[in-house]
């Protein structure tokens, strides 16, 4: 009931609410990011969803799109403006996938939306993690956010999926919400410091295929 129903109801309710409340936040930061951005508040990229259905996740922008003499966007820490920073670490930068809920692409609760690219990667154990909508905050960031490798962060989208419930769901609502005010397991990027998920499955499948030999 909780699953098929209830947690789509609490969605759109919690949404709406937080959406209307922090509408004024919501137009501050899309104005100054217009100046800092020159013109462009917003970051959007392809992600799967449900059943792996590609949607654009949508977050304020916190990175210039500087680049180096060839043309090549510089790395990340070089990008990350200081208002950037500021909206990684109070997580504001996540206030426009208030909307991606309300639309049905995302759910307040949920595994976390990785790159497209990424999809032929999973183990067919890990691929549960598409049988339902990714979410803003989920197991994996209230148990360690950005500081677990790939395999435990997959493995607690495993558990997040095979244990849904309403309990867990309000238990990870509220320890998102004491995270973020403490500031606690922060890291400015939600990949920082680690090896794209796909060169690491890469490497370990080229390490496996040489044993093997």
């Amino acid at each position: 009931m909780y699953k098929y129903f209830l947690k789509r109801v609490l969605d759109l309710i919690l949404s709406f609410i937080g959406f209307t409340i922090l509408f004024p936040v919501f137009v501050f930061i899309w104005l100054v990011l217009l100046v800092v951005n020159q013109g462009k508040p917003f970051f959007t990229q392809p992600r799967p969803g449900k059943d792996e259905k590609i949607f654009s996740i949508l977050k304020f922008k916190t990175m210039t799109d500087k680049k180096d003499e060839n043309g090549k966007l510089l790395p990340d820490e070089l990008r990350v403006t200081k208002f950037g920073t500021f909206l990684r670490k109070s997580s504001l930068d996540e206030i426009p996938q208030l909307l991606s809920i309300i639309k049905g692409d995302m759910s307040l609760i949920g595994p976390r939306p990785l790159r497209v690219r990424y999809l032929p990667y999973y183990t067919k154990e890990e691929q549960i993690r598409h049988t339902v909508k990714p979410g803003v905050t989920g197991l994996a960031q209230i148990s360690g956010r950005n500081l677990l490798d790939w395999d435990i962060r997959l493995q607690k989208d495993i558990e997040y999926v095979n244990s849904l419930s309403f309990g867990l769901d309000l238990k990870i609502f509220f320890q998102t919400i004491l995270k973020v005010l403490s500031s606690k397991d922060v890291a400015l990027d939600s990949e920082s410091g680690m090896i794209d998920f796909d060169e690491l499955r890469k490497n370990k499948n080229q390490q496996n295929s040489t044993k093997s030999i």
